[in-house]
């Protein structure tokens, strides 16, 4: 007999993305933004600018890398990257869940190069990085949102290495350290990690990545909001402050607020240790209980953000137990990726309470012997 729980999370917020905000969000703290002026006007670029100088202080990113705003979330922004970089060298593609596999084909059926090597791996695991080679363009993402998996350091990335590193690191960045000496552009978005608003992508740039961009013309046209050069140098003013496109002013105080938040608890530190300590409340949990497991399972490639869990319970009972959790306002948001294997998935990013986590453990264990009956 498992009696039903008392005690409920205070936030039972677990979506993988849009994540939750940051505990005491209150919208009193985008009182200040300059809705209604112009993102061109001097506080508007006073305040986008200020979103990227803080980016960059607290991800502690080299002096020589440029970082800026760029349209569609990171999406947008690693779409940018591929269609301005990619086609002046071979390229080596890292996959191990659904959006890596979205950049293999975007390169392989839009972009239509032709020298490219695919290095795939099953959800739940990493293939052999030994293999890749690094004097190709290198595409992969950090951390695997649908999957659970992360690279576990750069270690596979060579210094000397004459390609690019292109890295999709939206629900990496803020939570793991990522050797910025080894990524040549990185994408991210605002809706991840820190659990900003949706539609706006982050893009940094290494030098080697500005050099390539100023000296190779991709084959293809690109739209507009895709245009990172004028003539032949990069179009400094987007790393500035100043878009290429109309942002909200309004998700960037968001943003900010984010941000600010993020310092108030110790940056990056604070942040990843946050994460963490989410992580092994869920580690706890699966190491007492033998029918939830680890969709990964080395624990040296699991995630602490998007922690993917696998149930004994067949595909229909698993949507009775995501949709009791709901009902009981217990869980929201928490089951698998669609294209992922059957299971759960709970955001742990630092915005995550440890408290919350702690409360819901109970609920899952409640739901399961429920639905298995």
């Amino acid at each position: 007999m498992h009696p039903k729980p008392k005690e409920k999370p205070a936030r039972p917020f677990f979506s993988s993305g849009p994540c939750v905000k940051r505990p005491g969000y209150n919208l009193q703290a985008l009182q200040e933004a300059p809705v209604g002026r112009s993102h061109r006007s001097s506080i508007g670029k006073a305040r986008l600018k200020e979103a990227i100088e803080k980016t960059r202080a607290i991800l502690g990113l080299p002096e020589n890398y440029l970082l800026g705003i760029v349209p569609a979330s990171d999406t947008g922004a690693f779409e940018m990257a591929m269609w301005n970089l990619l086609g002046e060298r071979s390229v080596d593609v890292v996959y191990f869940e659904a959006f890596g596999k979205t950049w293999a084909d975007d390169i392989t059926k839009q972009l239509k190069l032709e020298n490219v090597g695919l290095f795939e791996a099953d959800y739940g695991f990493l293939p052999d990085l030994t293999r890749v080679n690094f004097d190709h363009d290198v595409v992969f993402t950090w951390n695997g949102t649908t999957s659970g998996v992360k690279v576990p350091n750069g270690d596979f990335i060579p210094a000397d290495r004459k390609g690019l590193t292109l890295c999709d690191a939206t629900s990496a960045v803020f939570a793991m350290e990522i050797p910025w000496e080894k990524i040549d552009v990185a994408t991210f978005s605002w809706q991840k990690v820190l659990g900003g608003e949706a539609a706006h992508g982050m893009l940094i740039l290494s030098p080697r990545a500005v050099k390539r961009i100023e000296s190779y013309n991709p084959p293809w046209p690109l739209p507009k909001i895709f245009r990172l050069k004028k003539g032949d140098k990069i179009m400094a003013e987007v790393f500035e402050g100043s878009t290429i496109n109309t942002p909200s002013l309004l998700c960037n105080e968001d943003y900010l607020d984010a941000l600010k938040w993020a310092e108030s608890i110790g940056g990056l530190r604070g942040l990843i240790k946050h994460s963490n300590n989410n992580l092994k409340v869920i580690e706890d949990f699966v190491a007492q209980h033998e029918w939830i497991n680890f969709l990964a399972a080395d624990p040296t490639i699991r995630s602490n953000t998007s922690v993917c869990l696998t149930i004994e319970l067949g595909s229909n009972h698993l949507k009775q137990l995501v949709k009791l959790l709901e009902a009981e306002e217990a869980a929201f948001d928490i089951a698998s990726y669609r294209d992922a294997p059957g299971g759960l998935r709970f955001w742990c990013g630092a915005t995550v309470e440890k408290d919350d986590l702690e409360a819901v453990m109970p609920w899952l264990e409640w739901a399961y012997h429920q639905v298995k009956g």
